[in-house]
């Protein structure tokens, strides 16, 4: 399984919102990224639903704020 089909594969969650907003950074993000941010998205992959949803929505840091970039822009 190449890179790409893994983490798609890693990407399917247990809610629509987090399925939709983490392919559409893996099909738009992703392939455009540094390898810093590419790591940085990995991590943040091996996070549980509930720690991820917080983070992506801005209403949860974790890591120092490390993930920040990765929140849904509100404004």
């Amino acid at each position: 399984m190449d890179e790409l089909a893994r983490l798609k594969w890693q990407c399917r969650r247990g809610t629509k919102e987090l399925d939709f907003l983490l392919n559409r950074y893996l099909e738009t993000g992703y392939l455009v990224a540094d390898e810093a941010e590419r790591s940085l998205f990995i991590e943040l992959l091996e996070l549980e639903d509930d720690e991820l949803m917080g983070i992506l929505m801005g209403e949860l840091e974790v890591g120092g704020g490390k993930f920040g970039a990765f929140a849904v822009d509100r404004g």
